[in-house]
């Protein structure tokens, strides 16, 4: 038996590709999957299955590519009404390949059609389960994400409650646990870092699988404190339960380099946004006017679905040489499909065309105490609420990036600003979209709190209730 989980942190994502006796099967893919087939290849295996826990939100899963480049057979569990051809699983049914086989379990709660995977070894023997979002090492799967339901949150917890009950918790305590998502990822709440576990542990450390839980807390708990899920998760769920256009016609679209005059002309469209994917530094330094900088090395995929809300958003890119494909990949994976190019030669061919040019100012965590003592700026604090409240300065207003599409921002436009999250990724983010909407005199803190929590002089706040 060969067993590979395949985890993308951007996403906090987990894929798995199992392989036995030249037969394989892999488990909630990526949109791109180039990786699941390099593995067959160097196996010599042939893809039997693509097997999917349940309609995804946070991604468009790669099933339809993949199956059409392998004639892999899609695979759903009970509940499941997807719009192209797929095997739909019974409850307790027996997937064969190799001298593997996983039963299919099928666990409602976090969606309707929500199912795990049992894999058993060669002596039919339970050795994982792969829990897609119905269960998490730390937690399970938020009830409200299921698009169309009937049912209301507090009944899909209800039956995950039951699913738990019946499916889960009674197989041996050895089963390894193989979750879709970890810590980072909007499904669920209180993820732990770690990608697998025992069921064994997990029962004594999650919540969620407490015996002496009464459904009536478990409801309580898990539709108590539920952030907003982005505005692209519905839209990911279409595309997931009724096809989607292929990912080679996307990069076809999206490769195409264009001179600095092209791109102007393009960006002229007042419904084109120019993406900045570059690192924060290289956007502060330089940047085009009215860019949002979002960088590649961060949570991107998410960051982009939301503070952009309209699915089909056309963007022009301004990337790293290089890293283009990974762009518009990455844009693919939660379902924006019109990047329109990128400018060739980046923000040095836009500078040497003689177009303009714009900086974001920056400083030093050391160099804020100064800041405030000259002119009591204002400061905002781009992190989570839950971040804040952990600590903050005295001084900072709670406004998180989340928010910035419903909340208007505390400040006057002129008005100078501080602004910083936990590492400076998010705050730059926030200040770009700011800057295209007319603020000035924004200044981001390198570092974020990180570095601020170690400057002294400076006043901080714990453990308090967060007001905007």
């Amino acid at each position: 038996m060969k067993l590979q989980q395949l985890y993308t942190s951007c996403l906090a994502q987990g894929a798995y590709y199992i392989e036995s006796e030249g037969e394989a099967v892999v488990i909630d893919p990526l949109r791109d999957v180039s990786a699941y087939l390099e593995r067959a290849e160097q196996d010599g295996a042939r893809i039997k299955y693509v097997i999917e826990t349940h309609f995804h939100a946070d991604f468009v899963s790669g099933h339809l590519d993949l199956a059409a480049a392998t004639g892999a057979t899609v695979v759903f569990g009970p509940e499941a009404k997807p719009g192209f051809e797929a095997h739909i699983a019974e409850d307790g049914e027996v997937l064969r390949f190799g001298k593997l086989s996983l039963e299919v379990l099928h666990t409602p709660g976090h969606t309707p059609e929500s199912t795990c995977y049992l894999l058993r070894d060669e002596g039919v023997q339970p050795h994982a389960l792969f829990s897609g979002d119905t269960l998490f090492i730390g937690d399970v799967g938020r009830p409200d994400l299921a698009a169309g339901a009937t049912a209301t949150p507090q009944e899909m917890a209800a039956t995950l409650y039951h699913s738990l009950r019946s499916k889960i918790m009674p197989l041996p305590d050895t089963v390894l646990v193989y979750p879709a998502h970890g810590a980072g990822s909007a499904c669920g709440k209180n993820m732990s870092k770690e990608t697998f576990d025992t069921l064994g542990h997990q029962k004594e450390v999650n919540y969620a699988l407490q015996g002496n839980m009464t459904e009536e807390d478990f409801v309580k708990e898990l539709t108590t404190g539920i952030a907003a899920p982005p505005a692209y998760f519905p839209h990911n769920v279409h595309f997931n339960k009724a096809g989607y256009e292929a990912l080679g016609l996307v990069l076809d679209r999206g490769l195409q380099p264009l001179g600095p005059v092209q791109f102007k002309t393009l960006a002229s469209d007042p419904t084109v946004v120019i993406l900045d994917t570059r690192s924060p530094s290289a956007y502060a330094h330089a940047h085009l006017p009215g860019s949002i900088f979002v960088g590649l090395d961060g949570q991107f995929a998410p960051w982009v679905g939301s503070i952009f809300p309209d699915i089909h958003q056309k963007f022009l890119l301004v990337v790293d040489e290089g890293r283009e494909k990974e762009a518009v990949t990455r844009l693919a994976r939660v379902g924006y499909h019109l990047a329109l190019g990128y400018l060739q030669g980046s923000v040095a061919a836009w500078h040497q065309a003689d177009f303009e040019v714009q900086s974001t100012a920056c400083v030093a965590a050391q160099d804020v105490s100064g800041l405030l003592a000259e002119g009591s700026p204002l400061v905002l604090d781009a992190r989570r609420p839950g971040e804040y409240n952990a600590g903050h300065l005295k001084q900072a207003l709670l406004y998180p990036l989340d928010d910035v599409l419903i909340a208007q921002p505390p400040m006057q436009l002129t008005q100078k600003t501080l602004v910083h999250c936990a590492g400076g990724y998010r705050s730059l983010i926030l200040v770009s979209l700011l800057e295209s909407r007319g603020y000035t005199h924004l200044v981001n803190i390198e570092g974020g709190y990180s570095a601020l929590r170690s400057v002294e002089g400076l006043d901080h706040v714990s453990g308090t209730t967060c007001s905007a």
